[in-house]
Order: structure tokens, then C-alpha cells, then sequence
């Protein structure tokens, strides 16, 4: 998943975050860190490749802002992954209640032993 793979990169995660508040102009974006307009031109590259930025030509101004498409891409990710594990945790969760119950009973039994009949049996 590429949208992933960019956002594993702190710069880039600033940028979307930024970009979660409001469009920025990509000279916007670069007076918020401490590297090279050209730098910063690579990382808006990857965010667009990936689908998580969109660029919009305003005269002489490109101005940043999100792409749905590429943060829907995660979310259904995210989605389908959380549904496999919940799957798996319930499941879990189940196994170990049954041997909780197992064990409180077993200690039970030892106890409280069970009473014998008249026969001494």
C-alpha cells in the first residue's frame, strides 16, 4: 500500500496533518521546515503519487491539499485489518475465559472435595 509507505515518513506526515487544517501553497509547506524547496518538492511528489495530496493551479500559486481517494485507501485497510483481528481477539478471548472457568472449577473440587457415600466410597 503506497499511501502507507509515504506516510511512514515524518516530513510527509507533517505536511498531511497541515494539510488536514486547511490547503497550504507548497511555499507555505517549505517555510514550515528546515530544508530546501526542492526537498520539500520531492515529498509532495511522493504524497501525490501515493494519492494522499491533490495539486491545484491558482494563476501563479500550486496550492496542497488532501486527496479523499488515498485516505479512503487506508481507512478500507484499516478497516479490513481491524475486522481479521477482532475476529482472532474474540476468539481469544473466548479460549481463555473457558480455561479460567476450567481452572476456578478445578480448584474448586480440590477444595471442596466431593462428600462419600455411606459405603466409605
Amino acid at each position: 500500500m503506497q499511501a502507507l509507505a509515504a506516510l511512514a515518513d515524518p516530513t510527509r506526515r507533517r505536511i498531511v496533518e497541515m494539510l488536514s487544517v486547511r490547503d497550504h501553497t507548497a511555499g507555505e509547506i517549505v517555510s514550515h521546515f528546515s530544508m530546501s524547496a526542492p526537498a520539500i518538492s520531492q515529498h509532495l511528489k511522493v504524497l501525490r503519487d501515493a494519492r494522499l495530496i491533490q495539486t491545484r493551479i491558482d494563476g501563479q500559486r500550486r496550492i496542497q491539499t488532501l486527496d479523499k481517494s488515498g485516505l479512503d485507501e487506508i481507512e478500507t485497510w484499516l478497516a479490513s485489518t481491524r475486522r481479521f483481528w477482532e475476529e482472532r481477539l474474540d476468539a481469544l478471548e473466548r479460549e481463555l475465559l473457558k480455561e479460567t472457568s476450567h481452572t476456578k472449577q478445578a480448584k474448586q473440587q480440590k477444595h471442596n472435595p466431593a462428600k462419600t457415600n455411606d459405603n466409605g466410597k
